[in-house]
């Protein structure tokens, strides 16, 4: 049976469609009936963020599952395509906060299913209760001819079966005690976009020499209980959520297991606050996730004052990521100028498949042990660097005449803002490579390292010349003009007279 979908409503980010009814299949409840519904539509350029399709569900039902399609209408060049993204929330309603949601696939698959037993990746098993379900379109990109799509919906009947308790990752891993940690807080696997399952996400970790990583699907947290089996006293995994907006997108990192934070707001909604809290309420950082990609929505505008940390190094180094860096940088300027708190760089992979590399870049955390709670401290404190691999280690620290010293992330206090102090970076794994040495006055030391990789740099200065100082190690230019790629990045340490 085919229905036409109807536009209800005047919502200026939502809308909702004529419902779709399975009153008369009350009868056919028994086990192994099915009934089917299909809605064709068509939504316009300047359709809202989110379309609702409204299904009563009756009692008896055993599974919901759900397929769409749409026109990809071929467009000219740089005009905007079409595509759709996909999504469910059940009969506890679609109010912002998610008590109902069920899952979230974006533009990943075509189809999904839910039982009270099992659900496609990117959804929350559990039972298909009674009521008034509604499946979330969203017009991501709309051509100016219009997105036709046709959505299908199946409920088959029978015993709803028991919901398995999920398996979440501890807390706490084995570690080395008081050490640096390396991490990457920012991966994808099946449950969202990526084409690596949690196993082969796991597995590329301990490869790349990962002490921790970070589950973060994008608006969705059923990847919280698939690891079962893959963590181990040598890797920590911590559960998240990439918060995929149309303005943005921002990491929730080591959130409590089984949080979902919602994403159906923009910047002039004046709602990422409360969601931040909620993350941080939930343990988690709040880190906006590559700023100034280039990609639709991509492009972070909510801000930095909610901003527990900042992705500055989003995989393979590119000039986004330049951009990105400098301006994280005039931000600390800008937080010795007004004696104002600064906040923590971090880099991550963001990888989704081959021949994404996990682990490139990785954020090396200093942590009193391999627990969540020791990285989330490290990394909100800026207690860390960022490298491209494990095959590069940093030291790096300042001292001061009386035998001060302070490190990545710390402040050294001396007598007075004349008073000489000492930076120095040691560096393994770096061939090639050359030690930029970067202030609130810019960059103000650069000196080559050996050919092997291996060495060390110092540079004397005083507070009255640099108010902090971090440490740069880049690879040779490749591009007249442009500098060369990082191979690693130190947080600041900040230099201050008595």
């Amino acid at each position: 049976m085919a229905r036409r979908g109807l536009l209800v409503g005047t919502a200026a980010t939502a809308l909702t469609l004529g419902t779709v009814s399975f009153a008369d299949a009350t009868t056919a409840s028994n086990e192994g009936d099915e009934d089917t519904r299909t809605v064709r539509g068509t939504l316009t350029t300047g359709s809202p963020d989110f379309v609702y399709l409204p299904v009563e569900v009756p009692r008896g039902v055993r599974e919901i599952a759900v397929s769409y399609t749409y026109e990809k209408t071929p467009v000219p060049a740089g005009t905007q395509g079409n595509a759709l993204d996909i999504g469910i929330f059940d009969e506890r309603g679609t109010a912002l906060g998610g008590r109902g949601f069920r899952g979230w696939s974006g533009g990943a698959r075509g189809s999904f299913f839910i039982r009270a037993d099992e659900a496609t990746p990117g959804y929350i098993a559990g039972p298909v209760r009674a009521g008034t379900w509604n499946i979330a379109l969203g017009p991501y990109t709309v051509a100016p001819e219009g997105l036709p799509y046709e959505v299908t919906v199946t409920l088959r009947f029978g015993p709803a079966g028991s919901t398995p308790e999920p398996v979440y990752p501890p807390e706490r891993a084995k570690g080395r005690g008081r050490a640096w940690y390396r991490g990457d807080c920012h991966l994808h696997s099946v449950h969202s976009d990526g084409r690596r399952t949690p196993a082969e996400i796991a597995a590329a970790a301990r490869a790349a020499g990962l002490d921790f990583i970070n589950s973060s699907e994008h608006n969705t947290y059923s990847a919280h209980g698939a690891w079962d089996g893959l963590w181990g006293e040598d890797l920590l995994v911590l559960t998240g959520e990439e918060i995929t907006t149309r303005n943005g997108h921002v990491l929730a990192v080591a959130t409590d297991p089984g949080t979902f934070v919602d994403w159906r707001y923009r910047a002039r909604d004046n709602r990422f606050g409360h969601y931040a809290k909620a993350v941080r309420r939930a343990g988690g950082l709040v880190v906006p996730a590559h700023p100034h990609a280039t990609c639709i929505g991509c492009h972070w505008k909510f801000g930095f004052g909610e901003a527990d940390a900042v992705e500055v190094w989003n995989g393979a180094y590119t000039p986004e990521d330049e951009i990105a860096l400098a301006e994280w940088d005039n931000s600390l300027v800008a937080a010795v100028r007004w004696s104002k708190p600064w906040v923590a760089a971090m880099g991550n992979s963001d990888a989704h498949r081959e021949p994404d590399v996990v682990g490139l870049p990785q954020t090396v955390v200093l942590a009193d042990e391999l627990s969540r709670e020791a990285v989330v401290a490290g990394i909100r404190a800026g207690h860390s660097y960022i490298a491209e691999s494990s095959a590069v280690s940093l030291s790096f620290g300042v001292s001061g005449g009386r035998g001060e010293h302070a490190g990545i992330g710390e402040r050294l206090r001396v007598d007075g803002d004349d008073t000489p102090v000492t930076v120095r970076l040691e560096v393994t794994g770096a061939p090639g490579c050359t030690v930029h040495f970067v202030t609130d006055q810019g960059t103000l030391f650069t000196a080559g390292l050996p050919a092997s990789g291996t060495g060390a740099v110092q540079w004397r200065t005083t507070p009255a010349y640099a108010a902090y100082v971090r440490a740069e190690v880049r690879h040779p230019a490749t591009v007249p003009g442009l500098p060369g790629a990082l191979a690693a990045l130190t947080n600041p340490v900040f230099l201050e007279g008595r």
